[in-house]
């Protein structure tokens, strides 16, 4: 996830298969919840030095909460484990930036949408490395965060052609990158900006792509909250407290600590 212009993803045009709540599913209140969360994932969510749980989604997430009058409390859980946690009912929700696709739809019931962020290439000052022609980047290893879109693009797209490694976090990527055991990495923009030192002067990094949010079968339609399908009464009310922060001018607060450009739905 992160100046730069992000376009926030459309209602959810007709026809794409994922199951929103009305109204009429609340079935009753909710007064404690716990929310899965992969830690950290800057700037959406990561651990200040006193240990304390912040950003984007950390943020909104209790001001949603508090909204609805609910105790709300994170559940850290690894990327590839977090939908089992969920169905292993660890917690009762996700708010870990995860993107809507169909796949993951038929698996877990979406909130609607809150952000989307696009992804980049980057690689280290040093590379001179042309993501356009496929065929130089044949022997190049890439690094990626374990069981994202942004791994189920490189597996897709270049799987034939570059040495894949997968990471379980974001910050081992960097690492990896940093001491040269990567020739590249394909991020989330906004982890990247957070978690790397992108084209400033002086850099050691560099962005070496356009912003990359297709295809759409790939990449989604936006971040949602992921809940358990039977849970349409919770999901409705983060629904409806989502849309009064918004409304309220909340929503905008929090966004504006964290980016320089709208995320905004």
């Amino acid at each position: 996830m992160r100046s730069t212009t992000l376009t926030l993803a459309a209602v959810l045009a007709a026809g794409f298969s994922i199951s929103f709540v009305s109204s009429s599913a609340m079935a009753r209140d909710y007064d404690e919840v716990r929310l899965g969360a992969d830690v950290p994932y800057e700037p959406f969510m990561y651990r200040e030095a006193d240990g304390e749980l912040t950003g984007f989604e950390i943020e909104l997430g209790n001001a949603v909460c508090e909204h609805l009058d609910i105790k709300c409390t994170w559940v850290e859980q690894d990327w590839d484990g977090i939908i089992p946690g969920l169905m292993a009912r660890k917690y009762d929700a996700i708010m870990s930036s995860m993107a809507i696709t169909d796949e993951r739809a038929e698996r877990v019931l979406f909130s609607e949408p809150y952000y989307t962020t696009p992804s980049a290439w980057i690689t280290t000052r040093e590379h001179d490395i042309d993501i356009d022609d496929k065929s130089s980047l044949e022997d190049l290893t890439v690094g990626v965060q374990r069981a994202t879109l942004q791994d189920d693009y490189v597996t897709e797209m270049y799987g034939d052609t570059v040495e894949i490694r997968r990471y379980t976090g974001a910050n081992e990527v960097v690492n990896d990158l940093r001491s040269g055991r990567l020739d590249i990495t394909f991020m989330d923009y906004p982890i990247a900006e957070a978690t790397i030192d992108i084209d400033s002067e002086g850099s050691d990094f560099k962005r070496i792509s356009d912003f990359i949010k297709k295809p759409e079968e790939i990449f989604g339609r936006g971040v949602g909250m992921a809940f358990r399908q039977r849970d349409e009464a919770l999901a409705e009310q983060f629904n409806e407290g989502l849309e009064a922060l918004k409304d309220d001018g909340t929503y905008d607060e929090i966004m504006n600590r964290y980016f320089d450009y709208d995320v905004s739905l």
